[in-house]
């Protein structure tokens, strides 16, 4: 779309790997020409996950395409008709895409590669804090029935990425629950290529969602 070889746009990301904590963990240092304008392009997408949705958005557009709406359907609730905004879509549509790709489309607590039961659950829920919705960090690529529980504060997630179930599920004798919740209880997740989950993200969803 940008009139630009694959491997300019390549160099351009290896400029923008040297600002990269997560790879400076992995001792990959990017390439080391960058300018300050990367710099700069680096923070404002890290300060802004909800503008730089829009104005990534509104540059497809001025090319001549349109961003894929196809976003994760949400069980409908209250009146029978809503009205949704572009930007929802735009948001969710981003969020899912960036979130279930760093996965590799599988639940980060089975395994399970079925994209069609695959949802982007918030940690911090979308409703609760706007500035959040579209951080790749305050995602999870969770199967149905996980999202369930984990919305419901029935799981969450330590610090370390393990799965941990709440009590009410620890003390229950249903061997349905035991062999296909608990089994994963207090173990590690699937963990992302990219974006690993915040741990502020996991530490509010721990105190203020999950069931002790």
């Amino acid at each position: 779309m940008i009139q630009r070889s694959p491997a300019s746009v390549a160099r351009k990301l290896g400029n923008f790997g040297a600002f990269d904590p997560q790879l400076q963990q992995q001792h990959i240092t990017g390439l080391t020409h960058g300018s300050k304008n990367d710099r700069e392009i680096w923070d404002e997408f890290h300060r802004n996950w909800n503008g730089l949705v829009e104005e990534a958005d509104r540059l497809r557009k001025s090319y001549g395409k349109s961003f894929d709406y196809d976003y994760e359907l949400i069980k409908p609730f209250g009146p029978s008709e809503r009205i949704y905004s572009a930007k929802q879509r735009i948001h969710q549509a981003f969020f899912r895409q960036v979130v279930l790709s760093s996965y590799e489309y599988r639940c980060c607590i089975t395994g399970l590669c079925l994209p069609q039961v695959l949802i982007a659950s918030h940690i911090v829920p979308w409703a609760v804090e706007e500035e959040f919705r579209t951080d790749p960090s305050n995602g999870l690529c969770l199967s149905a029935t996980f999202d369930k529980l984990f919305d419901s504060g029935l799981i969450s997630f330590t610090n370390d990425l393990n799965m941990i179930a709440s009590s009410k599920l620890l003390k229950s004798k249903d061997k349905h629950i035991q062999e296909q919740i608990l089994s994963y209880h207090d173990k590690p997740i699937y963990k992302p290529k990219r974006f690993l989950p915040s741990h502020k993200f996991l530490d509010w969803h721990r105190v203020n969602i999950f069931v002790t």
